[in-house]
C-alpha cells in the first residue's frame, strides 16, 4: 500500500524529493540538448499533464517554448534545481 501511494502523480514527493514517476521523467532530460523533458513516455503515452505541472510547481521543470500547433501541450526543460535533485 505504501508503495501505491509513493508512486501516485501528484506533487507530495517525500521530503521535497520527487516520486517515482517525477523522477523517472525528470531524468529524460539530463541527456538531452538543453535539458528538453518528453511529451510521451517510452511507449508512446502522454506523459501525464500534473505530473508536469507538480514538477514546475516544485520547480523540477520550467516551461521552455509554445508549441504554435499544440499549445496545450507543456513543453518543459529540466532547471538546475531539477538536475541537482536526480544527482
Amino acid at each position: 500500500m505504501a508503495l501505491a501511494k509513493e508512486i501516485r502523480n501528484d506533487d507530495r514527493g517525500v521530503h521535497g524529493r520527487p516520486t517515482i514517476v517525477q523522477r523517472r521523467w525528470l531524468m529524460k532530460g539530463l541527456d538531452q540538448p538543453g535539458g528538453k523533458l518528453p511529451l510521451f513516455d517510452e511507449v508512446g503515452r502522454e506523459v501525464d499533464p500534473r505530473t508536469i505541472r507538480s514538477c514546475i510547481r516544485q520547480g523540477w521543470a520550467e516551461p521552455w517554448i509554445t508549441n504554435p500547433i499544440k499549445p496545450d501541450w507543456l513543453v518543459c526543460r529540466l532547471t538546475e534545481s531539477g538536475r541537482s535533485i536526480l544527482v
